[in-house]
């Protein structure tokens, strides 16, 4: 029998010490937590995904009551910009959220194992690796793929 280490490699970076590209898509998803419909949780989440058109697609989290009918702000950028432009591939998501008082979270949010799934579903149609920005108040941190969230992952190779 032997161990099998996974690491993931995450860089930390401020806001500041971004590209221009990189920091207008993560203004872009904290916009996005804006537009939420978060009446239930209180929580806003916010994702904008760079297509390699140049498109920028933005989603938010949408509650509903009967909870299972809503959807999660990745989910809901990566299905608008598969179904508007099903020919672009994603080049990278950015991912923001504000807390139940309304400010920015402090440290950086990750997606749930649904949108990591579907995500991943997303990076495998590309061919290539889609980079994972995941924004905070105290910094940002930077994946190279959305295998890095879901090393194991359920898929068809």
């Amino acid at each position: 029998m032997k161990d099998l280490k996974i690491i993931t490699p995450i860089k930390v970076a401020t806001y500041n010490e971004l590209d221009p590209q990189e920091q207008h898509l993560i203004s872009l998803a904290r916009e996005a937590t804006h537009r939420s419909y978060a009446p239930y949780s209180h929580f806003n989440v916010g994702a904008a995904i760079l297509l390699d058109n140049g498109e920028i697609i933005t989603g938010s989290n949408q509650e509903n009551a009967a909870f299972s009918s809503g959807t999660c702000a990745e989910r809901s950028a990566c299905f608008y910009a598969h179904a508007r432009y099903p020919e672009a591939g994603f080049t990278a998501i950015a991912i923001a959220a504000r807390d139940t008082t309304g400010e920015e979270v402090t440290q950086p949010i990750s997606p749930c194992g649904s949108c990591r799934q579907s995500l991943l579903e997303y990076e495998t149609l590309a061919g290539r690796d889609v980079k994972i920005y995941l924004a905070g108040s105290n910094g940002i941190y930077i994946l190279p793929s959305v295998k890095s969230l879901l090393p194991l992952a359920f898929a068809e190779f």
